[in-house]
């Protein structure tokens, strides 16, 4: 008969499994934080590669290389406040606003002012590139009006004057160039058409008390909207007039940006209890959350999902990055290498029409001899750990000591000390043992004889040990110390337990006086 090894228990969970999605977002690692002298308050992502992105904070927009985290270029040409550093489809220009109501057009490269745009009398929050146009820049401002504005001929296309407040957030539809959506310090979403020149459907209410709108996103699909007002973050579907959809309170504080990532699957938001929500667009559920050491005032991440960037109310910037699986960069490479051969199905992110994936099933062996012939396999021997091996031999001491190392998880520990038990060997191998060797096994007891998974074995061992080496407590110093702290902590669980048992007591005398109350 075989040796059987040592049977390792298995305790219930003390925590909550992690989920395969907060596995993935935990990949986001790599920390960079760059710290500024002023609140950062927009941060933008090149769509296009290599993904540079723009930061703006203070009176400028620096733009930051993407592997690297440094700094490339510093657009600096604003007489106050800068906002809204937007780069273009193409990675090429990038426009801005500030608080004297400019919106400005630059070289990303040369950092030439190329097109000014002078009709805001406030501060202009929101300045982006339309998705479809990108001769058309959008801009909302304080003065609460919305302009769309033509950049070769440096005028105004439209301007809508439907909001009454600040208007903080807004966007062109990426389905339909004429739609643009803003949420305004008057607590309303509207869907503007550039065709018609108003409003054409309004979201929220403008009544007193409700919080005003800090960011709004619009899904690729143009089909529903987000909006976030105060600690609530609401969906709306714009195909049904308008109609709130859900409403999700999460955070504790005000949630002042959103995001989506590359596939537009999750959504991000932050706010400013310091903490980044991720949802799951089919559900709405919160599968993951970051924390950051500031409020959180923007909020961007990259369209290949590598990069998650957020700006802080104390001037950082936080970038963390995760690196491509191989599945993801042997996608990659057959992409490049098909588009180089001109295959047209790489152009779009579908898979090949009328062609599935084959999956092998096991590696192509060589048949040799009969084929009809019976072949028995080996058995591999399964190899013993060294406590096994020990145990194996009668070496109880030995075995003990081995699993006393510090890079032994205690389940294995106190799973020894029970077949030690089963096989009459413990005090065989607690015995002839000096203050050294004694020294990992009462501090082994001292740390986990409160632990519930524990408890019960380690007092039984406890006393075992004080059993055996009672005559020599006094003469060691360090054994000494050790049992006044196994002392201690047994003297601390027992007032624990105490106090537990008045407590329930307690409640129980509530609940039966309840229940005598309602009879």
């Amino acid at each position: 008969m075989d040796y059987q090894p040592t049977v390792v228990q298995r305790h219930a969970r003390l925590t909550k499994p992690r989920s395969p999605e907060s596995g993935y977002w935990r990949t986001y690692k790599h920390p960079v934080f760059i710290k500024d002298f002023a609140p950062v308050t927009s941060i933008h992502f090149a769509p296009t590669a290599p993904h540079r992105y723009a930061v703006t904070a203070a009176t400028r927009v620096q733009v930051y290389a993407y592997r690297t985290q440094r700094l490339t270029k510093t657009i600096s040409r604003f007489q106050d406040v800068a906002r809204s550093g937007n780069i273009r489809q193409d990675g090429k220009l990038v426009v801005a606003g500030d608080d004297t109501g400019l919106v400005q057009v630059f070289d990303i490269n040369s950092r030439a002012v190329l097109r000014t745009m002078n009709e805001h009398r406030q501060p202009v929050h929101v300045t982006r590139f339309s998705a479809l146009d990108s001769t058309q820049v959008l801009s909302c401002s304080d003065d609460t009006t919305v302009k769309l504005w033509d950049i070769p001929s440096q005028s105004s296309i439209t301007t809508f004057t439907d909001h009454q407040d600040y208007v903080r957030s807004g966007l062109v539809s990426a389905s339909n160039p004429s739609l643009i959506l803003t949420g305004s310090y008057d607590s309303t979403v509207r869907v503007l058409d550039t065709r018609t020149g108003v409003s054409e459907m309004i979201m929220g209410s403008a009544e007193k008390g409700q919080a005003p709108v800090e960011d709004v996103l619009l899904f690729p699909s143009g089909t529903l909207a987000l909006s976030c007002s105060g600690p609530i973050l609401k969906v709306w579907d714009l195909v049904a007039g308008g109609r709130c959809l859900r409403a999700l309170s999460n955070h504790q504080k005000t949630i002042t940006c959103m995001a989506f990532d590359g596939k537009a699957a999750r959504v991000l938001t932050g706010g400013l209890d310091q903490m980044v929500k991720v949802y799951d667009v089919a559900t709405y559920q919160v599968v993951h959350t970051m924390r950051y050491p500031a409020p959180l005032l923007c909020l961007a991440v990259s369209p290949d999902d590598t990069h998650i960037a957020a700006g802080m109310s104390d001037g950082t910037l936080s970038v963390r990055r995760r690196d491509h699986t191989e599945a993801e960069l042997s996608a990659l490479d057959a992409r490049k290498e098909a588009a180089k051969q001109g295959v047209w199905e790489t152009l779009v992110d579908f898979e090949a029409i009328g062609e599935g994936t084959v999956k092998p099933k096991g590696a192509n062996y060589e048949v040799l001899g009969d084929q009809n012939e019976l072949r028995v396999e080996g058995r591999r021997r399964k190899r013993l750990r060294q406590y096994d091996k020990y145990l194996k031999s009668f070496r109880y001491r030995d075995a003990l000591d081995e699993v006393l190392q510090p890079d032994i998880p205690p389940v294995t520990a106190f799973s020894l000390i029970y077949e030690l038990i089963g096989r009459d060997g413990l005090r065989r191998a607690l015995s002839g043992r000096d203050d050294i060797l004694l020294e990992p096994i009462v501090k082994l007891l001292t740390k986990h004889i409160t632990d519930v998974r524990f408890g019960e074995l380690a007092c039984e061992v406890a006393i075992v040990v004080l059993d055996m080496y009672a005559s020599v407590v006094g003469l060691s110093p360090v054994i000494d110390a050790e049992l006044a702290k196994l002392r201690s902590k047994v003297e601390d669980e027992l007032k624990f337990q105490d106090e537990l048992t008045q407590v329930r007591g307690a409640v129980e005398m509530i609940l039966s006086t309840s229940v005598m109350a309602a009879t």
